[in-house]
């Protein structure tokens, strides 16, 4: 008899995440062959989004012909899924297949902080680059004289600042967590979850993903209008073309695929963001019922947002394409050349 139970306290001492802690958060007890499935796609999702994006900061860098106010939008938006993939994403995996955080209550929320930060950057890069392509499809000779490298660096660090100082902000002031009830904040050593009361529930995501999202939407849709309203104008046209207007309709052409392009990297973030933030709305008012395996599946696919950026650009952008292609020939050759290579 007592042979069992000591059996069974040693059980459950292996299933704490600090066994020597009395107030310890029981490990998430997973059988060994889903431990392994969990630790194998969140690692390679890992890799995927920092490989990635390490290749589209580095074909922006290099080739000059890049080197325009959308492509540096897109360069920083690239180096946002690369640190969420690099300092975000390793620690979230081992608190969702562990069910333990490791790391302290202070790295806690500098972890959450920076997370909420990279999220908010995300969709707010993705609505600078709505609005350039807004204007470069409407307006494009406006578009050439207001639309500078500097005004887009101006709007990216407001980005930045914004995002720095809503994240941390809230996190830190524990804003978010106002008004809740002292038992449902009480946790347990090795655990790591952002809460938020009902009122920031509502104002966070309407902030920074549902009228940012609507703004997209709205001009995404304006775009394609235009865009199908030139393609018409531009059929009529071909039989008299000069060589001048070719030029040109070309270039319009490549306009017009840019922002499809840039349109599905839209889309494919609102998919995947769009289950977390639904839940993050719906859950204080259900009394916090969402089980926490749920709620980290859904933050996971709105990481794998992070992954697809890069493929996207591979599959659909011809330009960025071939770039891939020689940024990574000359790696595995090691060969040096031009960064003013004719990208067309």
């Amino acid at each position: 008899m007592d042979t069992l139970f000591m059996n069974i306290t040693d059980v459950e001492i292996l299933l704490l995440c600090f066994p020597h802690q009395p107030d310890s958060c029981l490990r998430t007890a997973r059988l060994f062959f889903i431990r392994s499935a969990m630790y194998f796609l969140t690692v390679t999702a890992i890799l995927m989004t920092v490989f990635g994006n390490l290749l589209v900061i580095i074909t922006i860098s290099h080739f000059k012909q890049l080197h325009s106010p959308t492509n540096f939008i897109i360069l920083s938006l690239a180096f946002v899924d690369f640190m969420l993939g690099s300092l975000i994403m390793p620690f979230s995996m081992v608190r969702w297949v562990d069910g333990c955080w490791f790391m302290g209550d202070l790295f806690c929320q500098i972890h959450s902080s920076l997370d909420m930060t990279l999220s908010v950057a995300s969709i707010l890069h993705l609505c600078l680059v709505s609005i350039d392509r807004y204007m470069a499809i409407t307006d494009p000779l406006a578009y050439r004289m207001k639309v500078t490298n500097g005004n887009a660096a101006v709007c990216i660090a407001a980005v930045w600042i914004f995002s720095c100082t809503f994240s941390f902000g809230t996190v830190f002031s524990k804003i978010n967590t106002a008004g809740l009830d002292e038992q449902m904040l009480k946790t347990c050593v090795g655990n790591c979850v952002l809460i938020f009361n009902k009122e920031w529930g509502v104002i966070a995501p309407l902030l920074n993903f549902y009228i940012p999202g609507a703004v997209m939407t709205c001009l995404y849709l304006k775009i394609f209008h235009v865009a199908r309203k030139q393609a018409r104008l531009i059929s009529d046209r071909t039989a008299t073309l000069t060589y001048g207007e070719t030029k040109k309709q070309v270039s319009e052409q490549r306009e017009r695929k840019a922002a499809k392009t840039l349109g599905i990297v839209m889309g494919v973030f609102i998919l995947c963001w769009l289950p977390f933030f639904l839940i993050t709305v719906i859950d204080p008012f259900l009394n916090y019922a969402t089980p926490l395996d749920v709620f980290d599946a859904l933050v996971w696919f709105g990481y794998f947002n992070s992954m697809f950026n890069p493929l996207i650009y591979g599959f659909f952008y011809p330009r960025f394409q071939k770039a891939f292609k020689i940024i990574i020939v000359r790696h595995l050759l090691h060969l040096k050349g031009s960064s003013n290579l004719v990208l067309h």
